[in-house]
């Protein structure tokens, strides 16, 4: 009879929606001139820039280096991938139009890995609230389908359109990062390997990521804090009879199960990840043994990233802080900056290790803060994960504020960007205070999202409180 009176949910669009953003992007296509969107400063970065990448490709089919001028610091192997894309014309189509298919082919990719993940995360939720008892209130809520929504948001993401848009390589950066979460996620060791390794490579920072990848291996998706688990089984044990062997035996499998440590799967990814890793070095080893060697490619590329020479300005914040530091505190303050993300990771996970998934967004979010050359695209990439929690942070304190505060930046970074360096009637700290408004807006959805979900875990454990009782 409840289940006659429960409302059928209705059927979203997801596929409708999901080819209008595909349509919608191919529809732009066509004007890159017109939207001039590889020569802003917040999408296209010195890192991931493809006219650099052209010019690095030029270098390399002139037999000289493709790391000689300083133009060039990304990985040799997307000279070989992407390079001759970059040409004039190929069969008659623009470099423009083929770089830009590759970028729609990843944010479609990126999104359909972020549906599938979703949806393992809220199946992975639905059967830890059963265990817990709390199967009521799966039926008494209205469950929003996070994967579906998770995958729009990030598919109509202006952040994501303007980087597809963007002649630059961030969209692929961002495509194996997600492969590695979804891996981790399906517990398929080799493929989350191959994704952390790349996109380690690609850009250095989502080597933290594999803190949430072993948690994601060894625990499963997230779930309540797993001292629940304990509690309630512990209950159970307690008003089982000896007589009843088998019944106990069951339970107490079944808290193992939810409980324990997986360690094959680690060690499996761990393996699987020294092959992959060791396949690229020699690879770039291949492609760099007339230039330098591997050496000359970790200064061109990981050095270039860490002492941050190139400041031009970014949406970031060090840009600024390094054009004014003097030069004798410049290697103190460069340590300053890249250990304070270290200096995060233990407690994180230490905190969230019940959340591997959502402890993914937090080191991408902060990555995004600290990096040397952020774009917006590090943000549509955090955003589309923060989205995979929509049922968690449906309470979160100032979205509104936050959503406002995104789209100010976004109107007024251009504006101040434009005054500075074209009309002359700015200066740096016009371009500078959005991006320390940008900073801000993110350090509190950091914040109030680790805020809001530790709450949802309390209100979990009140809600097993009052059953017991």
């Amino acid at each position: 009879m409840e289940a006659s009176r429960k409302k059928p949910k209705p059927k979203p669009q997801f596929w409708r929606w999901a080819a209008a953003s595909i349509v919608f992007r191919l529809v732009l296509i066509y004007f890159p001139k017109n939207l001039n969107f590889a020569t802003r400063p917040e999408v296209s970065t010195p890192v991931t820039s493809l006219r650099r990448l052209a010019e690095g490709y030029w270098l390399k089919q002139s037999s000289m280096s493709p790391y000689a001028g300083s133009m060039y610091h990304g990985s040799p192997l997307l000279l070989s991938v992407l390079g001759p894309l970059t040409g004039n014309k190929i069969d008659g189509f623009s470099y423009h139009l083929l770089c830009s298919l590759v970028s729609v082919v990843a944010d479609f990719i990126s999104a359909m890995l972020i549906r599938a993940t979703g949806q393992s995360l809220q199946r992975a939720s639905e059967k830890s609230l059963k265990s817990l008892g709390l199967g009521k209130l799966l039926e008494d809520s209205d469950i929003l389908p996070s994967g579906d929504i998770a995958a729009l948001v990030y598919l109509w993401n202006p952040f994501t359109i303007v980087t597809c848009m963007g002649f630059n390589t961030t969209p692929l950066e961002n495509m194996f990062v997600i492969i590695s979460i979804y891996g981790a996620c399906k517990g398929l060791a080799p493929l989350a390997a191959f994704g952390w390794t790349i996109a380690s490579h690609l850009s250095l920072y989502p080597a933290v990521l594999i803190v949430p990848v072993i948690l994601l291996l060894g625990y499963g998706p997230d779930a309540p804090p797993r001292k629940l688990f304990l509690r309630i089984h512990s209950a159970k044990d307690e008003d089982i009879s000896l007589s009843e062997s088998n019944t106990s035996k069951g339970l107490t499998s079944q808290k193992k199960e939810l409980t324990s440590f997986s360690w094959r799967p680690v060690v499996l990814f761990l393996s699987w990840a020294f092959i992959w890793t060791s396949y690229i070095l020699v690879l770039c080893g291949i492609f760099m043994r007339d230039f330098g060697g591997l050496q000359e490619m970790f200064k061109r590329t990981y050095g270039f990233i860490l002492t941050v020479k190139d400041l031009s300005p970014n949406i970031g914040v060090l840009w600024y802080f390094f054009a004014e530091v003097f030069d004798f505190f410049r290697s103190f303050f460069l340590i300053v900056f890249h250990v304070n993300i270290l200096f995060m990771i233990l407690p994180l996970a230490m905190r969230l290790y019940h959340r591997p998934c959502f402890l993914a967004f937090v080191y991408m979010a902060i990555c995004s803060m600290l990096k040397s050359y952020p774009s917006v695209g590090d943000s549509a990439l955090y955003l589309g994960l923060l989205a995979l929690f929509i049922n968690e942070l449906s309470e979160m304190p100032f979205s509104f504020f936050l959503f406002c505060g995104y789209v100010g930046v976004s109107l007024l970074s251009p504006v101040m960007h434009n005054l500075w360096i074209w009309r002359g009637t700015g200066n740096a700290n016009f371009y500078f205070a959005t991006a320390m408004g940008y900073a801000c807006f993110q350090v509190i959805l950091v914040v109030e999202s680790v805020s809001s979900t530790l709450n949802h875990d309390r209100k979990i454990t009140k809600l097993i409180k009052t059953s017991n009782a």
